[in-house]
């Protein structure tokens, strides 16, 4: 028998011995972003403490009491999972803390899969070592791949460590605040494994209309604050609904061009991309500023428009099956989610 366990943990150990050697960027790459996370995570400060703390402005203080207003909403009237997220707060000083990136084949809207352990293919990845991330963004380009690389205002840990409220949240208006905080305890209480793009649609429709539903509760249904928001996001959704269409029609130029030169694809590619950029200009936004000059440093390409489709894409078939087969009730539609998915 001692035998037997001694073979077995020898077993063991040869295994993850092996793993790691067959998977050392992975492992690297892990260990870099729990480093991260941990730095963050380490220093945060109980909200309950924050508030307590005479040296810390009121109007602070104002914005910690509403997402506990909202993380309490989120509960008892949308049905997500409780939890300790956005009870500790964590100072940036002004500071980006996490950039992702995401790529896409230069003639083809797929987008390139990073393959993690337990969360399966995913289309996209953080970095806090921002230079590493443009090491890799600079290696996918040579490559030949389209790619889109930012700074991200939060990200979810899905519940295996205490997600903290950011500094740069505050700043944000009643309306943002509440979708960005929605969006994000939306993934701790349902995220599915290989399905990054019903994960994120699923997040940013929850996060808008219970954005919707909560600044109605708490300001009132003839509100300031919900009359801004819902103007912000009707233009969101007329740009969103511009660039999901946009990326159908990239794909429609790619399978013509497919047999044409290097040279000729290229050509054609940039010339699709500029009129995607001029007609921009011809929506009838609520706000005619809001994405005046969006491109001007920047067009967009694959790796860009990907991301419509994978925050957005699917949001009217939600809204239409809660609508429709749960009459609102957004309890019901969790319920039914969690049990479609095995959750």
């Amino acid at each position: 028998m001692i035998r037997f366990i001694k073979w077995f943990f020898l077993c063991v150990v040869l295994f993850i011995s092996g793993w790691i050697l067959l998977n050392l960027a992975l492992v690297r790459y892990g260990a870099s972003q729990l480093k991260g996370q941990l730095a963050i995570v380490l220093n945060t400060t109980p909200v309950s403490k924050v508030l307590l703390d005479e040296n810390v402005p009121d109007s602070v203080k104002a914005r910690l009491n509403y997402i506990q207003a909202i993380r309490t909403f989120t509960v008892d009237s949308l049905g997500l999972k409780e939890s300790k997220n956005y009870t500790t707060f964590f100072n940036q000083h002004g500071k980006p803390l996490l950039m992702v990136l995401t790529a896409s084949k230069p003639y083809k809207l797929e987008s390139y899969q990073w393959d993690f352990p337990f969360l399966g293919e995913v289309g996209y990845k953080g970095f806090f070592n921002f230079k590493k991330g443009r090491e890799e963004e600079k290696k996918l380009q040579d490559e030949g791949y389209d790619t889109d690389y930012g700074s991200v205002s939060a990200w979810s840990t899905l519940g295996w460590l205490k997600d903290p409220i950011l500094s740069s949240m505050l700043y944000r208006s009643d309306g943002q605040l509440a979708e960005l905080i929605i969006h994000e305890l939306t993934h701790s209480t349902l995220y599915v494994k290989d399905q990054v793009d019903f994960n994120e649609n699923l997040a940013s429709f929850i996060g808008e209309q219970g954005a919707i539903r909560f600044l109605s509760s708490t300001f009132g249904k003839e509100s300031p604050e919900l009359s801004a928001y819902i103007f912000r996001l009707n233009d969101y959704q007329l740009f969103s609904r511009y660039m999901i269409d946009a990326a159908a029609k990239m794909s429609v130029l790619y399978s013509q061009i497919n047999d044409f030169s290097p040279e000729d694809k290229l050509a054609r590619k940039d010339s699709a991309l500029k009129e995607i950029v001029i007609h921009l200009d011809t929506l009838p936004f609520h706000s005619p500023l809001r994405y005046k000059g969006l491109f001007d440093n920047k067009k967009p390409n694959n790796a860009y428009l990907l991301n419509f489709i994978r925050y957005d894409a699917q949001k009217d078939s939600l809204k239409k099956e809660l609508e429709e087969l749960y009459k609102g009730n957004f309890k019901l539609f969790l319920a039914a989610m969690k049990d479609r998915f095995g959750k």
